[in-house]
Protein backbone atom coordinates (compact mmCIF):
# COMPACT_ATOMS: atom_id res chain seq x y z
CA UNK A 1 0.00 0.00 0.00
CA UNK A 2 1.43 3.31 -1.04
CA UNK A 3 1.72 6.03 1.61
CA UNK A 4 1.20 9.71 0.97
CA UNK A 5 4.10 12.02 1.69
CA UNK A 6 3.57 15.11 3.82
CA UNK A 7 5.57 17.92 2.26
CA UNK A 8 6.63 20.28 5.02
CA UNK A 9 7.67 23.11 2.71
CA UNK A 10 5.41 24.50 0.01
CA UNK A 11 6.29 23.55 -3.57
CA UNK A 12 6.31 26.21 -6.26
CA UNK A 13 3.07 26.18 -8.21
CA UNK A 14 3.63 24.54 -11.57
CA UNK A 15 1.48 24.49 -14.67
CA UNK A 16 1.09 20.91 -15.92
CA UNK A 17 2.89 21.82 -19.12
CA UNK A 18 6.03 22.87 -17.23
CA UNK A 19 9.01 20.60 -16.56
CA UNK A 20 9.51 19.33 -13.02
CA UNK A 21 11.16 21.91 -10.79
CA UNK A 22 11.45 19.88 -7.61
CA UNK A 23 11.52 21.16 -4.07
CA UNK A 24 13.35 24.19 -2.81
CA UNK A 25 16.91 23.38 -1.82
CA UNK A 26 16.99 21.85 1.67
CA UNK A 27 13.24 21.32 1.65
CA UNK A 28 12.09 18.88 4.34
CA UNK A 29 9.93 15.84 3.64
CA UNK A 30 8.17 13.72 6.26
CA UNK A 31 6.98 10.17 5.67
CA UNK A 32 3.97 8.75 7.44
CA UNK A 33 4.52 6.77 10.62
CA UNK A 34 4.92 3.06 9.96
CA UNK A 35 1.90 1.89 11.90
CA UNK A 36 1.82 -1.49 10.13
CA UNK A 37 5.40 -2.43 10.99
CA UNK A 38 5.74 -2.18 14.73
CA UNK A 39 4.73 1.45 14.99
CA UNK A 40 7.92 2.95 13.57
CA UNK A 41 8.22 6.72 13.72
CA UNK A 42 7.83 9.01 10.75
CA UNK A 43 11.10 9.83 8.99
CA UNK A 44 12.17 13.37 8.17
CA UNK A 45 14.76 14.13 5.54
CA UNK A 46 15.87 17.11 3.50
CA UNK A 47 16.79 17.14 -0.18
CA UNK A 48 20.20 18.42 -1.27
CA UNK A 49 21.53 18.89 -4.79
CA UNK A 50 24.97 17.32 -5.19
CA UNK A 51 25.49 18.09 -8.91
CA UNK A 52 23.39 19.64 -11.67
CA UNK A 53 23.41 20.23 -15.44
CA UNK A 54 24.32 16.61 -16.16
CA UNK A 55 23.36 14.50 -19.17
CA UNK A 56 21.52 11.33 -18.16
CA UNK A 57 23.65 10.12 -15.23
CA UNK A 58 22.93 6.41 -15.62
CA UNK A 59 24.90 4.94 -12.74
CA UNK A 60 27.23 5.83 -9.90
CA UNK A 61 29.44 4.16 -7.33
CA UNK A 62 31.34 5.32 -4.27
CA UNK A 63 35.09 4.88 -4.13
CA UNK A 64 36.72 3.82 -0.84
CA UNK A 65 37.81 7.43 -0.24
CA UNK A 66 34.18 8.59 -0.40
CA UNK A 67 34.36 10.24 -3.84
CA UNK A 68 31.53 9.45 -6.25
CA UNK A 69 32.29 8.22 -9.76
CA UNK A 70 29.39 8.30 -12.24
CA UNK A 71 28.53 7.75 -15.89
CA UNK A 72 26.69 9.96 -18.35
CA UNK A 73 24.97 8.14 -21.17
CA UNK A 74 26.89 9.80 -24.05
CA UNK A 75 30.03 8.07 -22.78
CA UNK A 76 31.54 10.31 -20.12
CA UNK A 77 32.87 9.12 -16.77
CA UNK A 78 32.94 11.93 -14.21
CA UNK A 79 33.71 12.32 -10.53
CA UNK A 80 32.40 14.23 -7.53
CA UNK A 81 35.46 14.85 -5.39
CA UNK A 82 35.13 15.97 -1.78
CA UNK A 83 31.49 16.80 -2.47
CA UNK A 84 32.18 18.98 -5.54
CA UNK A 85 31.67 18.07 -9.20
CA UNK A 86 34.90 18.24 -11.16
CA UNK A 87 34.38 20.09 -14.41
CA UNK A 88 36.70 17.93 -16.48
CA UNK A 89 35.73 14.47 -17.67
CA UNK A 90 37.76 11.66 -16.10
CA UNK A 91 37.34 9.37 -19.11
CA UNK A 92 35.45 9.26 -22.41
CA UNK A 93 34.58 5.80 -23.71
CA UNK A 94 35.98 5.75 -27.25
CA UNK A 95 33.57 3.29 -28.89
CA UNK A 96 30.29 4.01 -27.09
CA UNK A 97 27.06 3.91 -29.12
CA UNK A 98 24.76 6.33 -27.26
CA UNK A 99 21.50 6.35 -29.23
CA UNK A 100 18.06 5.85 -27.69
CA UNK A 101 18.09 3.89 -24.39
CA UNK A 102 21.65 2.60 -24.60
CA UNK A 103 25.05 4.29 -24.39
CA UNK A 104 27.30 4.22 -21.33
CA UNK A 105 25.38 2.50 -18.58
CA UNK A 106 26.71 0.92 -15.40
CA UNK A 107 29.88 1.57 -13.42
CA UNK A 108 31.03 -0.86 -10.75
CA UNK A 109 33.95 -0.87 -8.33
CA UNK A 110 35.85 -4.10 -7.69
CA UNK A 111 35.47 -5.30 -4.07
CA UNK A 112 39.28 -5.17 -3.77
CA UNK A 113 39.63 -1.78 -5.43
CA UNK A 114 42.17 -0.50 -2.91
CA UNK A 115 44.57 -3.25 -4.00
CA UNK A 116 43.81 -3.60 -7.73
CA UNK A 117 42.20 -0.23 -8.73
CA UNK A 118 39.69 -2.00 -11.03
CA UNK A 119 36.58 -0.19 -12.33
CA UNK A 120 34.08 -1.87 -14.66
CA UNK A 121 32.05 -0.03 -17.33
CA UNK A 122 29.01 -1.45 -19.15
CA UNK A 123 28.09 0.18 -22.45
CA UNK A 124 26.63 -0.23 -25.90
CA UNK A 125 28.88 -0.26 -28.94
CA UNK A 126 28.51 -0.86 -32.64
CA UNK A 127 29.52 -4.39 -33.56
CA UNK A 128 27.44 -6.66 -35.75
CA UNK A 129 24.57 -4.32 -35.09
CA UNK A 130 24.23 -2.77 -31.67
CA UNK A 131 25.84 -4.79 -28.88
CA UNK A 132 26.81 -4.40 -25.22
CA UNK A 133 30.17 -5.07 -23.61
CA UNK A 134 31.74 -4.77 -20.18
CA UNK A 135 35.29 -3.46 -19.97
CA UNK A 136 37.57 -3.38 -16.95
CA UNK A 137 39.98 -0.47 -16.42
CA UNK A 138 42.54 0.58 -13.86
CA UNK A 139 41.76 3.93 -12.26
CA UNK A 140 44.55 5.71 -10.42
CA UNK A 141 42.34 8.56 -9.28
CA UNK A 142 43.03 10.63 -12.38
CA UNK A 143 42.98 8.46 -15.52
CA UNK A 144 41.62 5.15 -16.84
CA UNK A 145 44.13 2.71 -18.31
CA UNK A 146 44.76 -0.95 -19.19
CA UNK A 147 41.33 -1.76 -20.72
CA UNK A 148 40.37 -5.43 -20.62
CA UNK A 149 37.15 -6.71 -22.18
CA UNK A 150 35.32 -8.90 -19.67
CA UNK A 151 32.41 -9.86 -21.92
CA UNK A 152 31.19 -8.56 -25.28
CA UNK A 153 28.68 -9.18 -28.06
CA UNK A 154 25.72 -9.13 -25.68
CA UNK A 155 22.45 -8.51 -27.58
CA UNK A 156 21.26 -4.90 -27.69
CA UNK A 157 18.82 -2.77 -29.65
CA UNK A 158 17.16 0.63 -29.53
CA UNK A 159 15.40 -0.59 -26.38
CA UNK A 160 15.94 -3.28 -23.74
CA UNK A 161 19.72 -3.20 -23.66
CA UNK A 162 20.06 -3.80 -19.89
CA UNK A 163 22.61 -3.55 -18.28
CA UNK A 164 23.70 -3.80 -14.66
CA UNK A 165 27.00 -5.39 -13.70
CA UNK A 166 27.53 -5.68 -9.96
CA UNK A 167 29.65 -7.79 -7.64
CA UNK A 168 27.75 -10.11 -5.34
CA UNK A 169 28.59 -11.19 -1.79
CA UNK A 170 30.46 -14.16 -3.28
CA UNK A 171 32.83 -11.87 -5.18
CA UNK A 172 31.43 -12.87 -8.58
CA UNK A 173 30.29 -10.40 -11.23
CA UNK A 174 26.56 -10.60 -11.98
CA UNK A 175 25.27 -9.05 -15.21
CA UNK A 176 21.69 -8.38 -16.26
CA UNK A 177 20.98 -8.44 -20.00
CA UNK A 178 17.90 -7.29 -21.91
CA UNK A 179 15.98 -9.14 -24.58
CA UNK A 180 16.97 -6.48 -27.17
CA UNK A 181 13.30 -6.26 -28.32
CA UNK A 182 13.47 -9.90 -29.46
CA UNK A 183 11.48 -11.53 -26.71
CA UNK A 184 12.04 -15.11 -27.82
CA UNK A 185 15.75 -15.00 -26.89
CA UNK A 186 14.94 -14.71 -23.18
CA UNK A 187 14.04 -18.44 -23.24
CA UNK A 188 16.77 -19.44 -25.68
CA UNK A 189 19.53 -21.10 -23.68
CA UNK A 190 22.10 -20.50 -26.41
CA UNK A 191 21.60 -16.73 -26.20
CA UNK A 192 22.97 -14.46 -23.45
CA UNK A 193 20.03 -12.06 -23.94
CA UNK A 194 17.25 -11.81 -21.35
CA UNK A 195 19.43 -13.45 -18.70
CA UNK A 196 21.43 -12.94 -15.55
CA UNK A 197 25.05 -13.91 -16.22
CA UNK A 198 27.69 -14.80 -13.62
CA UNK A 199 31.41 -14.39 -14.25
CA UNK A 200 34.67 -14.24 -12.41
CA UNK A 201 36.22 -10.78 -12.15
CA UNK A 202 38.46 -11.48 -15.17
CA UNK A 203 35.61 -12.67 -17.41
CA UNK A 204 36.19 -16.40 -17.01
CA UNK A 205 33.29 -18.65 -16.09
CA UNK A 206 32.94 -19.98 -12.54
CA UNK A 207 32.89 -23.76 -12.47
CA UNK A 208 29.95 -23.77 -10.02
CA UNK A 209 27.54 -21.96 -12.37
CA UNK A 210 24.28 -23.93 -12.64
CA UNK A 211 24.61 -24.94 -16.29
CA UNK A 212 28.32 -25.62 -16.57
CA UNK A 213 28.71 -28.91 -18.41
CA UNK A 214 25.22 -28.77 -20.00
CA UNK A 215 25.78 -28.46 -23.75
CA UNK A 216 22.31 -26.99 -24.21
CA UNK A 217 23.09 -23.90 -22.12
CA UNK A 218 25.67 -21.16 -22.27
CA UNK A 219 27.81 -21.74 -19.17
CA UNK A 220 27.73 -18.11 -18.01
CA UNK A 221 23.93 -18.18 -17.51
CA UNK A 222 22.80 -17.84 -13.90
CA UNK A 223 19.06 -17.29 -14.55
CA UNK A 224 16.86 -16.87 -17.63
CA UNK A 225 13.48 -15.51 -18.68
CA UNK A 226 14.16 -11.81 -18.08
CA UNK A 227 12.96 -8.94 -20.22
CA UNK A 228 15.02 -5.92 -19.20
CA UNK A 229 16.32 -5.90 -15.62
CA UNK A 230 18.01 -2.63 -14.64
CA UNK A 231 18.16 -2.90 -10.86
CA UNK A 232 20.42 -5.34 -9.02
CA UNK A 233 21.07 -5.49 -5.27
CA UNK A 234 21.53 -7.96 -2.42
CA UNK A 235 19.52 -7.98 0.78
CA UNK A 236 21.28 -8.09 4.17
CA UNK A 237 20.66 -11.85 4.28
CA UNK A 238 22.19 -12.37 0.83
CA UNK A 239 19.15 -12.62 -1.46
CA UNK A 240 19.57 -11.10 -4.92
CA UNK A 241 16.80 -8.65 -5.85
CA UNK A 242 16.23 -7.35 -9.37
CA UNK A 243 13.86 -4.73 -10.77
CA UNK A 244 12.64 -5.41 -14.28
CA UNK A 245 10.67 -3.60 -16.96
CA UNK A 246 7.48 -5.27 -18.20
CA UNK A 247 5.98 -5.29 -21.70
CA UNK A 248 5.99 -2.01 -23.62
CA UNK A 249 2.89 -2.39 -25.75
CA UNK A 250 4.58 -3.64 -28.90
CA UNK A 251 5.30 -7.01 -27.24
CA UNK A 252 2.37 -7.32 -24.84
CA UNK A 253 -0.10 -5.34 -22.81
CA UNK A 254 1.40 -2.49 -20.82
CA UNK A 255 2.45 -2.65 -17.20
CA UNK A 256 3.82 -5.81 -15.68
CA UNK A 257 6.97 -4.26 -14.18
CA UNK A 258 8.53 -6.52 -11.59
CA UNK A 259 10.62 -6.92 -8.49
CA UNK A 260 12.11 -10.43 -8.35
CA UNK A 261 14.12 -12.46 -5.89
CA UNK A 262 16.60 -14.03 -8.30
CA UNK A 263 18.09 -17.41 -7.48
CA UNK A 264 20.48 -19.86 -9.08
CA UNK A 265 19.27 -21.65 -12.21
CA UNK A 266 15.66 -20.41 -12.11
CA UNK A 267 13.44 -19.24 -14.98
CA UNK A 268 11.56 -15.95 -14.51
CA UNK A 269 9.07 -16.50 -17.27
CA UNK A 270 9.51 -13.90 -19.99
CA UNK A 271 8.07 -14.12 -22.59
CA UNK A 272 6.07 -17.26 -21.74
CA UNK A 273 4.25 -15.39 -18.96
CA UNK A 274 4.11 -11.80 -17.75
CA UNK A 275 2.22 -9.64 -15.26
CA UNK A 276 0.59 -11.90 -12.67
CA UNK A 277 0.35 -14.93 -14.94
CA UNK A 278 1.73 -18.17 -13.54
CA UNK A 279 2.99 -21.42 -15.00
CA UNK A 280 4.59 -24.44 -13.40
CA UNK A 281 8.36 -24.22 -13.40
CA UNK A 282 8.42 -20.43 -13.83
CA UNK A 283 9.01 -17.97 -10.99
CA UNK A 284 6.36 -15.34 -10.33
CA UNK A 285 7.46 -11.82 -9.32
CA UNK A 286 7.59 -10.76 -5.71
CA UNK A 287 5.94 -7.47 -6.76
CA UNK A 288 4.18 -6.49 -9.99
CA UNK A 289 3.27 -2.97 -11.15
CA UNK A 290 0.45 -2.17 -13.55
CA UNK A 291 0.32 0.61 -14.73
CA UNK A 292 4.05 0.59 -15.39
CA UNK A 293 6.40 2.48 -13.10
CA UNK A 294 9.56 1.68 -15.15
CA UNK A 295 11.94 0.62 -12.35
CA UNK A 296 15.51 1.59 -13.19
CA UNK A 297 17.65 0.73 -10.16
CA UNK A 298 17.76 -1.06 -6.83
CA UNK A 299 19.49 -0.66 -3.46
CA UNK A 300 19.20 -1.97 0.07
CA UNK A 301 19.72 0.46 2.90
CA UNK A 302 22.15 -0.73 5.55
CA UNK A 303 23.38 2.54 7.06
CA UNK A 304 22.95 4.21 10.43
CA UNK A 305 21.74 7.64 9.31
CA UNK A 306 18.19 6.34 8.69
CA UNK A 307 17.67 3.58 11.27
CA UNK A 308 13.98 3.40 10.29
CA UNK A 309 15.04 2.36 6.76
CA UNK A 310 17.40 -0.42 7.83
CA UNK A 311 16.99 -3.40 5.49
CA UNK A 312 14.51 -1.60 3.22
CA UNK A 313 14.69 -1.98 -0.56
CA UNK A 314 14.58 1.21 -2.67
CA UNK A 315 14.40 1.79 -6.40
CA UNK A 316 13.93 4.75 -8.72
CA UNK A 317 11.12 4.88 -11.27
CA UNK A 318 11.31 6.56 -14.67
CA UNK A 319 7.74 6.59 -15.94
CA UNK A 320 6.42 6.51 -12.38
CA UNK A 321 8.54 9.59 -11.46
CA UNK A 322 9.15 8.53 -7.89
CA UNK A 323 11.18 6.40 -5.51
CA UNK A 324 9.54 3.27 -4.15
CA UNK A 325 10.50 2.05 -0.69
CA UNK A 326 9.72 -1.59 0.13
CA UNK A 327 9.67 -2.83 3.72
CA UNK A 328 10.49 -6.54 3.89
CA UNK A 329 10.41 -9.37 6.37
CA UNK A 330 12.73 -11.83 4.65
CA UNK A 331 10.90 -12.74 1.45
CA UNK A 332 7.62 -11.17 2.56
CA UNK A 333 6.59 -7.65 1.55
CA UNK A 334 5.30 -5.83 4.63
CA UNK A 335 4.64 -2.42 3.10
CA UNK A 336 5.38 -0.11 0.18
CA UNK A 337 5.70 3.66 0.17
CA UNK A 338 6.08 6.23 -2.61
CA UNK A 339 8.68 8.94 -2.03
CA UNK A 340 9.05 12.21 -3.99
CA UNK A 341 6.30 11.29 -6.43
CA UNK A 342 5.93 13.80 -9.30
CA UNK A 343 8.52 16.09 -7.73
CA UNK A 344 11.76 15.63 -9.69
CA UNK A 345 10.52 13.82 -12.79
CA UNK A 346 12.16 10.61 -13.95
CA UNK A 347 14.36 8.98 -11.28
CA UNK A 348 16.99 6.45 -12.28
CA UNK A 349 19.95 5.43 -10.10
CA UNK A 350 20.04 5.06 -6.31
CA UNK A 351 22.84 4.26 -3.86
CA UNK A 352 23.70 4.51 -0.19
CA UNK A 353 26.60 6.87 0.54
CA UNK A 354 29.34 6.12 3.07
CA UNK A 355 27.77 8.66 5.47
CA UNK A 356 24.39 6.91 5.26
CA UNK A 357 22.65 9.51 3.09
CA UNK A 358 20.73 8.20 0.07
CA UNK A 359 21.74 9.40 -3.40
CA UNK A 360 19.54 9.37 -6.50
CA UNK A 361 19.75 10.73 -10.04
CA UNK A 362 17.20 12.23 -12.40
CA UNK A 363 16.84 11.18 -16.03
CA UNK A 364 14.84 14.01 -17.57
CA UNK A 365 17.20 14.54 -20.50
CA UNK A 366 16.85 10.99 -21.78
CA UNK A 367 14.38 11.87 -24.54
CA UNK A 368 11.29 10.91 -22.56
CA UNK A 369 11.23 13.51 -19.81
CA UNK A 370 10.63 17.24 -19.52
CA UNK A 371 13.95 18.68 -18.46
CA UNK A 372 14.21 21.67 -16.16
CA UNK A 373 16.97 24.15 -16.93
CA UNK A 374 19.35 22.55 -14.40
CA UNK A 375 18.59 18.89 -15.21
CA UNK A 376 19.86 16.28 -14.93
CA UNK A 377 20.90 16.13 -11.30
CA UNK A 378 22.41 13.92 -8.66
CA UNK A 379 20.66 14.56 -5.35
CA UNK A 380 20.56 13.09 -1.90
CA UNK A 381 18.28 12.48 1.07
CA UNK A 382 19.83 13.66 4.34
CA UNK A 383 18.22 12.79 7.69
CA UNK A 384 16.61 15.44 9.88
CA UNK A 385 16.01 14.98 13.58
Amino acid sequence: MNQILTICLILLTLACSQPPKGLAENAVVTTEADSENGGGAAVKFRIETVAANLEVPWAFAFLPNGNLIFTERPGRVRIIENGKLKAETVFKVPDVEPSSESGLMDVSIHPNFIENRFVYLSYAYRGDGKRVKIVRYKFDGKTFSEPKTIVENLPAAQYHAGTRARFGPDGKLYITTGDATDKKIAQQTASPGGKTLRLNDDGTIPNDNPFVGDKNYRPEIWTLGHRNAQGLAWSPDGLMFQTEHGPSGFDGRGGGDEVNIVERGKNYGWATVSHKETKEGLVSPLLEYTPACAPASGMFYNGAAFPEFKGNFFFGCLRGEKIIRVVLDGRKVVKQEDLLKDVYGRIREMAEAPDGSIYFSTSNRDGRGDAAKDDDKIMRLVPMK
